[in-house]
């Protein structure tokens, strides 16, 4: 219990503050900590994330930086990219789309390490941008089926680079988008019993209030810093990433 409650409550503050799921980092801990094996650990992570990117969104909606217009095309993409990437998941060898994704997360961290956002930037719905948004949600949700992993990772520093939105809105907005796929990808996960209730409960009741508190951060953060600092956090995913490719293939 105490140790299912430090791990929501870090997973929420680092949730907030990133605007991400949080999955990156609570599915290892639940692993090594919890000692749940891979799929029961992804499917709790992604039940417990639907309380902490609600309590998140709202904290960044309260400041108005949430885009809901793109969140729901991101989340309209995300939906149908997941299925796409679940119907992939045993046609496309594993090993060689991780290695590619773990360079993709380098350079992203790279190009994050000089960004500096523009946090006054508003979208111009063209239908470029319309068009180019369902885009970054599908290939998010085909990273999502294919990979285990969160949208918020790959979607707020595209929303950054790719659009020019600032970090705060790329954050709310991609918590937002979250809320959708993670009720529909947890409802599906426990029809298949994969997913573990009461740690869910645990870790999301207590990463609310974290979950705020790192939006609240977010905010006193300068957005040279809020980039550096989604930079590394790109840099561990592509670490945890290569662990977890190291110790399947050993």
């Amino acid at each position: 219990m105490l140790r299912l409650a430090a791990i929501g409550a870090g997973v929420g503050f680092f949730s907030g503050l990133f605007g991400v799921g949080g999955g990156v980092i609570l599915v290892p801990l639940l692993v090594a900590v919890m000692q749940f094996d891979q799929r029961r650990a992804s499917a709790t992570s992604l039940a417990a994330v639907l309380p902490t990117a609600i309590a998140g969104m709202a904290a960044y909606a309260t400041h108005g930086s949430v885009d809901l217009i793109a969140a729901t095309l991101l989340a309209a993409g995300a939906i149908c990219g997941s299925l796409v990437g679940t119907w992939l998941l045993h046609k496309i060898h594993q090993r060689v789309l991780r290695i590619i994704f773990i360079v993709f997360l380098v350079l992203l961290a790279v190009r994050m390490f000089l960004l500096v956002p523009d946090r006054s930037v508003d979208l111009a719905y063209t239908s470029v941008v319309i068009g180019g948004l369902i885009l970054l949600g599908f290939a998010t949700g085909v990273l999502s089926g294919l990979l285990g992993i969160g949208g918020g990772v790959f979607v707020v520093p595209m929303l950054m680079i790719l659009f020019g939105l600032g970090d705060l809105v790329a954050k709310g907005t991609s918590l937002l988008m979250m809320i959708p796929t993670a009720i529909t990808g947890s409802v599906a996960n426990y029809r298949r019993g994969h997913t573990d209730l009461n740690a869910a409960g645990i870790i999301g009741c207590l990463s609310v209030p974290a979950s705020i508190g790192g939006a609240a951060l977010a905010w006193a953060v300068p957005a040279n810093v809020g980039s550096i600092l989604f930079a590394l956090l790109l840099v561990y995913s592509a670490v945890q990433l290569t662990w977890t490719l190291r110790k399947r293939r050993s």
